[in-house]
């Protein structure tokens, strides 16, 4: 466990030596601190598993949690970002209640149409 300790540390270590280079403004762009992120992730699963623990655990929660107060705690959205559906489905969106329309048209007529029989 004390090895395991150690290197997490390390891990840590690693984190904060890539985070040094990363601007006040830019701590909450995920294309500039998506690197240092995974790195510091990849390295704590990937020795939790060669030194066969489970992940996530205490230890690397631990650190990922600091990395967040440490970091990134001012990177909440005020207002969220709203993208656009991707164009197959905006698409399919737009044709569909089109398509709708005169099904139910014609089902209203012959309704309409099997009413005026019947009375």
């Amino acid at each position: 466990e004390e090895n395991y300790i150690n290197i997490t540390q390390k891990c840590w270590d690693y984190f904060v030596y890539l985070m040094r280079n990363v601007t006040v403004s830019e701590l909450c762009e995920w294309k500039v601190i998506s690197r240092p992120y995974s790195e510091l992730q990849g390295c704590l699963e990937f020795w939790a598993d060669r030194l066969n623990y489970s992940y996530p655990n205490a230890l690397a929660e631990q650190y990922i949690f600091q990395s967040h107060h440490r970091y990134f705690h001012n990177c909440t959205l005020e207002h969220p970002v709203y993208f656009d559906p991707p164009e197959d489905v905006l698409l399919a969106m737009i044709i569909a209640p089109i398509c709708l329309i005169p099904f139910l048209v014609t089902l209203v007529i012959w309704r309409s149409k099997d009413g005026k029989a019947q009375a």
